[in-house]
């Protein structure tokens, strides 16, 4: 029998983005796995709600003061903890303070792809401040290693999903087309997401208008909230006449959402890894992504989608209407996503990330 862990997360993101969705499927896994818990958080975030939903321990943060420090390095220090996962920059940064001098492992996820701006700073904090990094994929390994983390440091685990036992039904299908006002002979491209610059919905809105030319049936739906919705919403009524486009904010139904769908698209200026990419193919649902970060090590271009360049609507334009003018290969490469997709599946990050746990308390004598 494997002995139990004693885990502390911490995440201090004040919203309920992909990070922490990534973090609760974590904390679910080793849950099941016996191991004992701690999430640390922001209180009243979307993220404490969360987790306590799901029956996790919770010290709730007030924000990033000496105060905060000092509660976080008591619970640490009273819970015996083995374990110091930092799931976010600023968690990082609070889980060294807090830990300095304490007999337990540091352990950070580097989420993002970009290099960094000060790559002294870089190196210094994920070579020294911890004991070991979990690089979401291949691509944030390689910013790492360039920035001079070493790599013996470095671990590379992707996140992974809760496969579906199976494909959306007909009759979801029509509900979600029916909510959108969305014809069953209409081809609907769509993407979930942060309203952000790097998500590039600008980049999917402008491929849009040059899909319309060709194909009048065409639909794009958004779903998502972020800083820039408003701007793009407007753009799209200008540009579109709010025809072929739908903007549904916050979606709480992602398998009606999917379940509506006939290609799901990445136009990703930045992107580390791109699990709801993961989540579409899983559904049978081919993708076209971005050619940056990590999504190449999900979309394999020809077979279970399509890859092209950022940042160019003429491109993601000409992929759509190649997935919309062959139904038989864009079945073919749905069924292949949904394959490949079941190679990334939750369980097997949870098995990864424990291992990268055991292994770093070994190298570091941890308790």
């Amino acid at each position: 029998m494997t002995s139990v862990l004693s885990i502390a997360h911490i995440d201090t993101g004040r919203e309920l983005r992909g990070g922490q969705e990534q973090l609760l499927s974590l904390a679910r896994g080793l849950f099941l796995r016996g191991h004992e818990q701690l999430l640390a958080c922001p209180a009243g975030s979307p993220l404490e709600a969360r987790a306590r939903q799901e029956g996790l321990a919770v010290l709730c943060l007030p924000p990033f003061t000496p105060g905060a420090v000092l509660r976080l390095r008591r619970q640490l220090r009273d819970g015996a903890f083995q374990v110091v996962h930092a799931h976010d920059a600023r968690g990082h940064t609070l889980s060294w303070l807090a830990s300095a001098g304490l007999p337990v492992c540091r352990v950070a996820s580097r989420l993002v792809a970009f290099p960094p701006r000060h790559t002294t700073v870089h190196r210094f904090k994920y070579s020294r401040t911890c004991h070991g990094v979990i690089a979401l994929s291949e691509s944030v390994r390689r910013v790492l290693l360039e920035a001079g983390v070493p790599d013996t440091r470095v671990e590379v685990i992707p996140a992974g999903i809760e496969i579906p036992s199976g494909l959306p039904s007909a009759d979801g299908r029509r509900c979600a087309r029916a909510a959108w006002g969305v014809g069953e002979d209409d081809f609907v491209a769509g993407h979930v997401g942060a309203f952000t610059a790097e998500k590039g919905q600008d980049v999917a809105l402008d491929a849009a208008v040059l899909v319309a030319r060709r194909l009048p049936r065409f639909r794009l739906v958004l779903a998502g909230e972020g800083p820039l919705r408003s701007a793009f919403a407007t753009l799209a009524k200008v540009r579109l006449a709010g025809e072929a486009a739908r903007l549904l904010g916050f979606v709480e139904n992602l398998e009606e959402f999917f379940a509506g769908l006939d290609l799901f698209i990445m136009p990703s200026r930045s992107e580390a890894w791109g699990l709801v990419a993961l989540h579409a193919m899983a559904r049978g649902l081919p993708v076209v992504a971005s050619r940056v970060g990590g999504l190449p090590e999900i979309v394999e271009d020809g077979v279970t989608g399509w890859l092209v360049p950022p940042g160019s609507p003429q491109a993601l334009a000409e992929a759509i209407a190649a997935a919309a003018a062959d139904p038989e290969r864009l079945r073919l490469l749905g069924s292949n996503a949904r394959a490949r997709a079941q190679l990334f599946s939750a369980e097997r990050t949870v098995e990864r990330t424990e291992d990268f746990y055991r292994r770093m308390l070994a190298r570091t004598g941890g308790r």
